[in-house]
């Protein structure tokens, strides 16, 4: 009989159901700031790398192109990005993010103050989490082959 750990006791679980909780936690406040939580990972990216390609945005969170056209096109409807085709090359889309967009970031602060005030742990023991749980996914991701997700 081969021994399987109890669902509970698995990391892939943990981790999952972890970031279950995280979306539940966040969502009421991304819901006021009216963007979904993959919206959000791209505003991040625009607030900290500026313009980017659809695809170099795709490379950062490790999305296919095809599952963020709707997502941008939702965000450029609701006027926090804006999308231009770069003039020298005209195959490749520019995101860049608008006034409504940066003003955001601000706002977005309640993210991490929410998560920190539900977590019942000290600053650095979330940090050193942090730390462990993206040396983890970047050891799977290379001995796979796969880009990971900067």
């Amino acid at each position: 009989m081969v021994h399987r750990p109890l669902l509970a006791e698995q990391l892939c679980y943990a981790i999952y159901s972890t970031s279950i909780a995280i979306k539940r936690l966040y969502k009421p406040l991304l819901d006021a700031m009216g963007v979904t939580y993959p919206q959000y990972l791209v505003l991040n990216v625009l607030w900290e790398q500026g313009k980017q390609s659809i695809g170099s945005i795709g490379d950062t969170l490790a999305l296919e192109t095809s599952t963020l056209t709707p997502l941008l096109k939702r965000l450029e409807t609701e006027g926090f990005i804006e999308r231009v085709r770069n003039p020298e090359d005209e195959r490749q889309v520019m995101i860049s993010i608008t006034d409504k967009g940066q003003r955001l970031e601000n706002e977005s602060s309640c993210l991490s103050e929410t998560l920190f005030g539900s977590a019942d742990m000290e600053l650095a023991q979330l940090q050193r989490l942090n730390r462990e749980i993206i040396r983890l996914r970047d050891n799977i991701v290379a001995r796979h082959g796969e880009k990971t997700p900067s």
